[in-house]
């Protein structure tokens, strides 16, 4: 761990600033980065490149500061080949106007230079995948021969860079606890649990309940969305699937009639979609998951892979049904399990709430301001 010096006391209030990977694409990363400026509305938003036109529009209305990275026009299209660069532009990056840094992190964003004394905490979305879990990241993707030729002497580089920014972190947090389990495993650090936020008000319960399977996702290889198409064509049962991404025209390849492609849809759409469905299908391995909480709280069931994130939103027989192994056979047992389960719209609602927007606010800053505390910092007081 980095070590911390005493700040004057004349500090009252903490000089904040933020950090985020990349702004090129709008997911769970980026609705915790906006959660995260409520709370700091004056803190300016380190990134390695912004483009406004692919994320929320509320971003425009930021300090948003990127690095030279914006200057190569490949991130538009293909970010990850960027690989090799993200550690210089990161590491070469220095907050120095900062008492406390709060990074959002699932890649490299980690590793900037703080201030001497200054207080860097990671909110650790996960450390980074295709880093440390290439074997279950990689698989699916596509790639030219001499990429992977090049790939594992890089990685290993890259890792031996991040265990090194992680090692600058004053204190982890970790979405889940399977992301704490990994904090430890690949930076042998220990880390405390705030659970993303999810806007579960949005979401209302039906009575009028449809016949069809959900997933809402981007199309892309780990999500493992091949296994639930292939389930419900085996098994004839109607599933519809919202989102896009590189690996549509394969999951189309692989569909049955009984399956949809409804593309993207705006978020009162999805709303309808969730609260419509049987159940909702996440049959990933994730740090997380931000849709399975959004269909409790739309009073549907989940079914998910039992592991990652899902241990942490998904009570089986209760909420959903976790099923064991990624497998067409073990996900189609647990769509005939969820058809037969009772359905407590009361206790999905419920469950789904421990995870709102409100009860991030609170706990993150509970965890900042006990950081602050045990390095005799004034702590951050409530908005």
């Amino acid at each position: 761990m980095a070590r911390i010096d005493p700040i004057p006391d004349t500090v009252t209030r903490p000089r904040t600033a933020l950090v985020h990977d990349w702004l090129n694409q709008q997911g769970g990363a980026e609705h915790v980065l906006v959660e995260m400026h409520r709370m700091f509305p004056s803190a300016p938003v380190y990134t390695s490149f912004y483009e406004p036109t692919l994320v929320d529009p509320a971003f425009r209305r930021l300090d948003i500061r990127h690095t030279w990275l914006q200057r190569f026009p490949l991130w538009r299209s293909n970010h990850q080949a960027l690989l090799p660069f993200y550690p210089l532009a990161f590491g070469g990056l220095r907050v120095s106007s900062a008492d406390l840094v709060l990074s959002n992190a699932s890649a490299f964003c980690k590793g900037v230079r703080t201030a001497p004394g200054a207080i860097h905490i990671c909110y650790c979305l996960t450390p980074t995948r295709f880093l440390w879990m290439p074997d279950a990241y990689l698989p699916g993707e596509r790639a030219p021969v001499w990429s992977r030729l090049l790939l594992p002497p890089l990685l290993a580089w890259a890792r031996r860079w991040d265990r090194k920014a992680a090692e600058r972190v004053t204190q982890f947090l970790a979405i889940s606890r399977a992301v704490a389990d990994r904090i430890q495993r690949f930076y042998g650090r220990s880390s405390r649990i705030v659970h993303p936020p999810v806007d579960v008000n949005r979401f209302r319960p039906t009575t009028d309940v449809g016949e069809s399977f959900l997933i809402v996702s981007r199309l892309i290889p780990y999500k493992r969305i091949d296994l639930a198409v292939r389930a419900c064509t085996e098994l004839g049962l109607p599933l519809r699937i919202v989102g896009a991404g590189r690996a549509e025209a394969d999951l189309r390849a692989l569909a049955g009639p009984t399956v949809t492609f409804l593309g993207r849809l705006p978020d009162r759409d999805v709303s309808v979609e969730m609260a419509r469905c049987r159940a909702f299908l996440f049959p990933g391995d994730e740090d997380f998951g931000i849709t399975p909480v959004e269909a409790q709280a739309a009073g549907r069931p989940v079914v998910a892979y039992g592991s990652g994130g899902a241990l942490d939103t998904v009570i089986d027989g209760t909420t959903g049904i976790l099923f064991r192994e990624q497998t067409v056979e073990s996900l189609g047992a647990a769509l005939q399990r969820v058809q037969a389960m009772s359905i407590e719209t009361d206790a999905l609602v419920a469950n789904a709430r421990r995870f709102s927007r409100e009860n991030f606010r609170r706990s993150l800053l509970e965890a900042v301001n006990d950081c602050l505390r045990a390095h005799g910092r004034p702590p951050v007081p409530a908005n």
